[in-house]
């Protein structure tokens, strides 16, 4: 059935209510899958491996009609560029990237949250590191903390599924009008099978309405220069200091003000188990499965560990930390990247910040067997050594 063919309905409806069938599929599979829902207008692709097949499937969509527009990019920086000029005009548009290609593309992320663009947007993320690899790595994610994004986590493919439809609903609100990057592990997620829940009904999201968008949309009416409005910022003075300062202070205002939609949608930013366990381990994206498996093996020995999930990583879900590690006596944060970026996260957050063992980290590509974890647990908490 084609993309016309299909009937509009509320977010709301999409994510709960429509009828859902279990497919063995691909995290890239999972993203065409979420797109074909999604009423996407543009979609923008420039190749980088492990994101390929995933823009290279909703160019197929374009081709049976589900996607209203699509092209290939001159190469990423052009192609975010783009993007912003879709959204900017009132379009409701899609692209994905990694790595070297969210280095190469950086400029436009925080223009994207400066200028309040609605983008959705996957990351597979891979290394950026010589000598050059294209296994997965997290560490662009770090690069991409104070941007002004809002940043999803994905821990497999349902969740990448939906955490790009939910994207948009978050992203559209006037009050918050910001992009949202939905993150996955390379290849971890993007190139192996798993059981994903997908919309079978002949339905999609509602049209984007950009009336609803908090600063003007360029058209015929509102060129482009308008989107400045104000020369003086352009000046150097206090005024143009004054308010570039409080226009980055909204920007965070509404990265915030999208909590309560993203609760709506996820629950909690947080998801945890065992909560009362001395021991617990926060961990994001699939570090959060090798942690479950660590967490069964160390149970069997007769440990008990608990797991802190955090799907949203923009906003930090900072009470809700606080909260679940007030009673634990040791805090494991296993990531894959060098620079540790979520246990800082973890650490400029909650007391006693001494309580956090640092690692494991892996980098450049490598797995995370949970047997490793559970030898930090070990070590680091003087269990069993």
């Amino acid at each position: 059935m084609a993309g016309n063919n299909l009937k509009e309905v509320s977010a709301e409806y999409l994510l709960f209510e429509a009828k859902r069938e279990e497919k063995f599929i691909t995290g890239s599979e999972a993203v065409k899958e979420a797109i074909l829902r999604a009423n996407v207008d543009l979609a923008i692709s420039y190749p980088i491996t492990p994101q390929s097949e995933s823009m290279h499937l909703v160019g197929d969509l374009y081709a049976e009609g589900y996607v209203k527009d699509y092209f290939r990019g001159e190469n990423e920086f052009a192609v975010m560029s783009e993007v912003a000029g879709a959204a900017m005009a009132g379009v409701r548009v899609f692209t994905a990237t990694c790595g070297p290609g969210t280095l190469r593309a950086f400029e436009n992320f925080p223009m994207w949250a400066g200028s309040r663009l609605p983008i959705v947007m996957a990351f597979m993320t891979r290394g950026v590191n010589a000598p050059l690899t294209i296994q997965p790595d997290t560490i662009e994610m770090s690069f991409l903390l104070d941007t002004g994004m809002i940043m999803l986590h994905a821990e497999n493919a349902q969740d990448l599924y939906d955490m790009i439809l939910l994207a948009y609903d978050v992203a559209e609100q006037t009050s918050v009008h910001l992009p949202v990057g939905v993150f996955v592990d390379g290849f971890f997620v993007t190139h192996t099978r798993q059981k994903v829940k997908v919309i079978v009904e002949d339905v999609k999201l509602k049209s984007y309405d950009p009336s609803r968008s908090p600063m003007p949309t360029i058209d015929m009416e509102t060129p482009p220069f308008r989107y400045m409005r104000d020369p003086f910022v352009m000046k150097s003075n206090f005024i143009s200091y004054a308010a570039h300062a409080s226009w980055q202070q909204e920007v965070i205002a509404a990265m915030y003000r999208s909590k309560k939609y993203l609760e709506k949608y996820l629950g909690s930013l947080i998801e945890q188990t065992n909560t009362d366990a001395e021991i617990q381990i926060v961990a994001s994206g699939t570090a959060v499965s090798q942690a479950r498996a660590a967490a069964k093996i160390l149970k069997e020995e007769g440990i008990e560990v608990g797991i802190i999930k955090i799907k949203s990583i923009r906003p930090f879900p900072t009470e809700e930390i606080k909260d679940a590690l007030k009673n634990a006596e040791k805090i494991v944060i296993p990531e894959f990247n060098r620079a540790g970026w979520l246990a800082k996260e973890v650490a400029s957050t909650i007391k006693n910040n001494d309580r956090i063992v640092h690692g494991p980290r892996v980098y450049g590509g490598m797995t995370m067997p949970p047997e490793i974890i559970v030898e930090v647990i070990k070590k680091g908490t003087l269990i069993g050594v």
